[in-house]
């Protein structure tokens, strides 16, 4: 998978990506990452970036020249994967359904990283595909949501983790949240590993994972159970038979 990434701080792309689990999809050629300086693309001497706002205000802005050098040196040298998405507050909200959307994209993607009080409206309104948030909150930059993005849709490439069915049962994937996890010693401090899992009956295991799901999704992220259309009656049915009938009977499930 091909994704090109158009920051003024390429050493943070590529500092954070040279490790880990992105640094081994690289290494593996699961992840062909290119990294683009966009002052390289700059007009003036001093590789100037940005300008004040017209109109007045706090803060500089992204201007558009560099930013559309960079990208059509790009699109010149051998084409740009596609979509390019801008790393903005106001865009479409990122999640696991996104990350499994861009992660299949047969050709690819790009990321441009805003900075300061954001760029030029005219690189949103002609030069990208659309734009992407990863969160409520503002960041200085778009480094770091580039970095978000980046992790969540590689580890769904085939072969980027060393277990395939890693991701089959991870927070979001069913609309729900992980499942607690344990592992030696089965004491620690006092604290015992849930008998259950140490039962060796692999039934039990699965029901209490799916029930521990279903609970934590319930009690920490109520908004996951409402966005997928409740609880269904068998989920419901799994719950009472692990005693969570108090917690459905908050959440207004008649039990």
């Amino acid at each position: 998978m091909r994704v090109d990434v158009f920051t003024i701080f390429p050493e943070v792309i590529e500092g954070y990506c040279g490790a880990a689990l992105l640094g081994r999809a690289r290494r593996a050629g699961l992840l062909n990452l290119r990294v683009h300086d966009l002052r390289s693309a700059a007009q003036d001497p001093h590789r100037s970036m940005d300008d004040a706002p017209f109109g007045g205000g706090a803060g500089m802005v992204l201007m558009p020249e560099p930013i559309f050098g960079a990208v059509e040196a790009v699109e010149a040298a051998g084409g740009l994967p596609r979509p390019l998405l801008l790393l903005a507050p106001g865009g479409r909200r990122f999640d696991q359904s996104v990350a499994s959307e861009l992660a299949g994209s047969a050709g690819g993607f790009s990321l441009l990283c805003g900075r300061y009080e954001g760029v030029d409206q005219r690189v949103a309104d002609h030069r990208v595909d659309g734009e992407l948030s990863v969160g409520d909150f503002v960041l200085a930059g778009g480094e770091a949501a580039a970095l978000v993005v980046l992790e969540a849709v590689t580890r769904l490439v085939p072969g980027a983790l060393g277990n395939e069915c890693s991701t089959g049962e991870e927070s979001f994937t069913e609309g729900l949240l992980e499942y607690p996890q344990y592992t030696r010693p089965a004491v620690f401090r006092g604290w015992a590993v849930p008998e259950v899992l140490r039962s060796g009956d692999h039934g039990r295991v699965a029901s209490w994972r799916r029930a521990q799901a279903l609970r934590r999704t319930l009690e920490r992220r109520p908004d996951l159970v409402t966005a997928r259309g409740g609880l269904h009656q068998d989920e419901v049915a799994l719950l009472v038979a692990w005693g969570e009938v108090r917690l459905l009977a908050e959440h207004g499930y008649d039990v």
